[in-house]
């Protein structure tokens, strides 16, 4: 029966794919009497500034062919403006992994402090209602101001987005951990570090696996504005400059690497948080 739902459901999704790529072709189509040029083939921006003709957008085959070329030569660098969109994407990615990575190292033990402990829940909860909120992209002035790196302002906008969910949904599965276990831990007299290890980690490792995948979402999401913000090398710097350069066949390109890798981070996540669960 699972087998049997799988194989409609990728079957409606190639249907519907495929009802995608033609409402795109058709509405592609030069128009009759209209006068297009495409920027990324004709190189003729000044020319349509002058004449007033309008852009063609690229066709399921130009989008196609472009793919075909990025995935030939991904990490060709020809200077700071030019390099291949692999060497974007590792960018974007090695900085959302190490902001992410120390946001974990700061979220998951505060987490069981304050699951643990109602004091430290009650003294830090009116700084956390406070920052949370705050948008990720308002924290990057002054980090350019105090840090003076662009690449280091990056990835500290990664960590404070990173810290939120994996700070709430650790302290919650902590403090919803059953009260028979850790009665029965008490009763054995188990010391407090081996207590968080043997009995309210495995209850809550759930719990903290799904901040940990939200977490790396939004990581993924907030780093391809902090890059068009900043600049440098990154695939949102990537899509930035691409149009600057009025190439929208490479911004498509850029668009899909990103949803790719967005949907491998967190097929990557909810492996892990299945086989937590299932372990428990």
């Amino acid at each position: 029966m699972a087998a049997s739902l799988r194989l409609k459901a990728a079957i409606l999704s190639v249907l519907l794919l495929m009802l995608f790529l033609a409402v795109w072709h058709v509405s592609t189509l030069p128009k009759a009497g209209a006068s297009v040029v495409n920027p990324e083939y004709a190189k003729l921006v000044g020319q349509q500034a002058s004449t007033g003709q309008k852009s063609a957008f690229p066709t399921p085959s130009d989008f196609g062919a472009k793919l075909v070329e990025h995935v030939r030569n991904p990490f060709y660098d020809k200077g700071p403006n030019d390099k291949g969109i692999g060497i974007q994407l590792a960018s974007s990615i090695g900085r959302v992994l190490l902001g992410f990575v120390l946001a974990a190292l700061l979220a998951i033990p505060l987490g069981f402090l304050i699951g643990m402990s109602p004091l430290v829940y009650r003294a830090l909860d009116p700084f956390i209602q406070i920052l949370k909120p705050i948008s990720p992209l308002a924290w990057m002035p002054l980090a350019l101001f105090t840090l003076k790196d662009s690449d280091v302002s990056a990835i500290f906008v990664i960590f404070i987005c990173s810290v939120w969910p994996m700070l709430i949904n650790t302290a919650f599965g902590v403090a919803s951990v059953r009260r028979d276990w850790l009665n029965v831990a008490k009763t054995l007299e188990v010391k407090p570090v081996r207590k968080a290890f043997t009995v309210i980690l495995p209850a809550a490792a759930p719990t903290i696996l799904t901040g940990m995948r939200i977490s790396i979402g939004i990581a993924w999401l907030v780093i391809i504005a902090a890059e068009m913000l900043v600049g440098g090398t990154g695939i949102g710097y990537f899509v930035w400059n691409e149009w600057n350069n009025l190439s929208i066949v490479n911004i498509l390109s850029a668009i899909l690497s990103i949803g790719l890798v967005g949907m491998l981070l967190d097929f990557m996540f909810g492996r892990l948080q299945k086989l937590v669960t299932y372990v428990e």
